[in-house]
């Protein structure tokens, strides 16, 4: 690949989504292209760069910002979060939010629905402790394409094999064929939008707990700060922040800071999470 080519789609996609592509993710941008590149009937990534050039067609910029930014999404992925979602900051909340009953959650780079659906497993596995409650789970992406595929709720049995115990694929999954559905009522549980987070989120209204896990590590230092100052304009004095385990709001922000001994989690810096003062709950067993 050109290196004049390289450069000009590394600028097309980090203007449109604010992701920093680096040359050690030149295979990546390769392959990605390559596939859109054939599926579109051209000979290669020369001609897709010069079609994109010539005539600027949204939804070839729009195909090509997705192509590069859909990642990779599993079932509890990295497990330690869910259970601690489970066993200490869910009851806590049920403690602090007893006369509200108003619970709501946001994962910021839904992909095809795995995070949101996971959380939505865990509620509704607390459904007992939960009635009169009104939940909220909000999953947004900037990928229209896979958003539609977390709303039907569709997966391989490669995919349901990756993090999800066998006794929830039982018991909220329907084998159709060759894949399996996740059921009507989970279904309903996730409220799906097509966002991008270079946009203001300050129209998508307060959060309890936010799950913003594997995406600032693709953003540069500014964009990293500037996500992180409205979010923490979102969440209320206790509201509880999921990074991923490679990211970190140190040197970042000052906005946030880390609950002892979890991490890739956060509080705000001017309040106080949940958790700080928790006590751990008895093991649910969400890895067996």
């Amino acid at each position: 690949m050109k290196q004049g080519d390289f450069d000009f789609i590394c600028k097309l996609v980090r203007d449109r989504s604010g992701l920093v592509l680096t040359k050690d993710k030149a295979y990546l941008l390769e392959s990605r292209l390559m596939h859109l590149a054939r599926k579109r009937g051209l000979k290669g990534i020369e001609e897709l760069v010069e079609t994109i050039r010539a005539f600027q067609k949204e939804s070839l910029l729009r195909e090509v910002t997705e192509a590069m930014t859909t990642n990779e999404s599993f079932f509890f992925r990295d497990i330690k979060p869910f259970e601690l979602f489970r066993q200490r900051i869910l009851p806590e909340f049920l403690k602090s939010r007893a006369n509200k009953k108003s619970l709501r959650i946001w994962c910021t780079a839904a992909s095809s629905g795995q995070e949101p659906y996971s959380l939505a497993i865990i509620l509704k596995e607390e459904a007992a402790k939960l009635l009169g409650w009104r939940i909220e789970i909000l999953g947004t992406d900037i990928s229209a394409e896979m958003l539609e595929k977390a709303k039907t709720g569709l997966y391989s049995q490669f995919e349901v094999q990756r993090g999800l115990p066998i006794h929830y694929l039982m018991k909220y999954f329907e084998k159709r064929d060759s894949i399996w559905q996740i059921n009507a009522a989970l279904r309903a549980m996730v409220q799906y939008k097509e966002f991008n987070l270079l946009d203001d989120l300050m129209h998508l209204g307060e959060f309890d707990v936010v799950f913003c896990r594997n995406v600032l590590i693709y953003f540069d230092q500014q964009t990293k700060r500037r996500i992180l100052a409205q979010l923490s304009q979102l969440m209320p004095n206790d509201g509880i922040l999921f990074l991923g385990g490679a990211e970190t709001v140190l040197g970042v922000s000052d906005k946030f800071k880390p609950l002892k001994k979890q991490r890739g989690v956060y509080c705000l810096a001017s309040g106080a999470g949940v958790v700080e003062t928790a006590q751990p709950a008895a093991a649910t067993g969400l890895g067996t």
